[in-house]
């Protein structure tokens, strides 16, 4: 009695193949897919060379039918998967900070981009890093704006990104130089951020009095008093503040040996940086009750705050109340528009508004050259214009 048939089943990157031996020849049976692909001899009977075969078997009828370009049969050898690909620049990326190496949270956003391509690339089947050109960024880009409905900066992070990993390919010999390809990204000039007006913000602070969420209202003046990001300022502890010199130091502790790999702080910038503390956080700082964890803001029932719930809640408690008494005008952003970083904004315009040089404005907040700082400098000049424009001389 013949002994049965060992079928072996494969999924290759455009068809669903059976694989099994006759005569000690292996072959590939492609009979099963929604078009009839055939039984094709793979003319060999090594395993590890039946299997190479069927991946150039399966590409072969692919571009037959039209489902892959055919230049990627002349790069057979040099054919780099989307998720090998991505496995290899994700293992690129651990590298220490001291090599060139990322920042976690930097990791982090390089994986949602990832993630983002992976399903625009089985959505448009799309298999190889090779396949990736001018055209395909264009659909890639329109994709992300029609299905996501992204903003301009999101959209910029997202192809600027897919960019630096075409490049490392290229750079590393992972990819063929001849797939090289230049794509040009105008970067936005203008911040989309809202900024809060001092109406918006004396009334976002009344509010939370009058809720008694007064846990809240030390957050919010918290952010408007220092420009922090909600990040910095959940994280900021009791030890960064030194109260007899009036002010707050925020360290970076990505290069430091002794602090725990995990409870590690980083700043964006990687840089330490310090600024004084304003009389209205120093009423604060003595009206917050102190926990042991060490950190200064906490939630209602003495939690640590969380950048999202702080920003679900500012919307649900505090910004849709407020929404009717501060309407947008027609076509233009408003109150209801805002979130946590317009504070950061708010900061850096009234900083301006009341004359801090921008060089020190800049220490503040951490950046060696801000756009978002020369933009509210700007206005500055414009606010200036516009009330000597009130004054009569003659």
């Amino acid at each position: 009695m013949p002994k049965p048939r060992q079928n072996e089943i494969h999924d290759c990157k455009y068809f669903h193949w059976k694989m099994l031996k006759r005569n000690e020849i292996y072959y590939a049976d492609g009979r099963s897919n929604s078009q009839n692909l055939g039984r094709h001899s793979l003319g060999t009977r090594d395993r590890d060379e039946a299997l190479e075969n069927l991946d150039q078997l399966d590409l072969i009828m692919a571009v037959d039918l039209g489902l892959a370009d055919r230049t990627l049969l002349e790069q057979h050898e040099t054919l780099l998967s989307i998720s090998e690909g991505r496995a290899l620049y994700e293992e690129h990326c651990k590298r220490p900070v001291i090599a060139g190496g990322p920042r976690p949270a930097t990791r982090k956003r390089y994986r949602a981009v990832l993630d983002k391509f992976d399903e625009f690339c089985k959505a448009k089947g799309k298999n190889y890093w090779n396949e990736l050109n001018r055209r395909v960024m264009d659909e890639y880009a329109t994709w992300l704006q029609e299905k996501k409905d992204y903003a301009y900066q999101t959209l910029y992070l997202e192809l600027t990104t897919l960019k630096q990993i075409h490049k490392y390919f290229l750079e590393n010999n992972l990819l063929p130089s001849e797939l090289r390809f230049h794509y040009p990204i105008q970067k936005e000039t203008d911040s989309s951020t809202y900024c809060w007006t001092t109406r918006e913000v004396e009334a976002m602070l009344k509010l939370c009095k009058k809720k008694k969420q007064f846990w809240l209202r030390h957050v919010l003046i918290g952010l408007v008093t220092t420009g922090m990001r909600i990040s910095e300022l959940a994280g900021l502890m009791w030890k960064d503040i030194d109260l007899q010199r009036q002010i707050i130091i925020l360290a970076d502790e990505s290069r430091r040996r002794d602090a725990a790999t995990k409870n590690r702080r980083t700043t964006k910038s990687g840089k330490s940086r310090s600024f004084p503390i304003h009389s209205d956080l120093q009423d604060v700082l003595t009206e917050i009750q102190r926990y042991d964890d060490g950190l200064v803001f906490h939630g209602p029932l003495g939690g640590k705050i969380k950048p999202d719930t702080i920003r679900n809640i500012l919307i649900r408690e505090i910004l849709q109340p407020l929404s009717k008494k501060f309407p947008a005008e027609p076509g233009k952003a408003g109150l209801i528009d805002g979130r946590l970083h317009s504070f950061r904004h708010y900061f850096c315009s009234v900083c301006a508004n009341n004359g801090t040089p921008e060089r020190v404005l800049m220490n503040w907040l951490g950046h060696s050259s801000s756009r978002m700082v020369k933009r509210y400098y700007h206005l500055h000049d414009e606010e200036s214009l516009k009330q000597m424009q009130k004054i009569t001389f003659v």
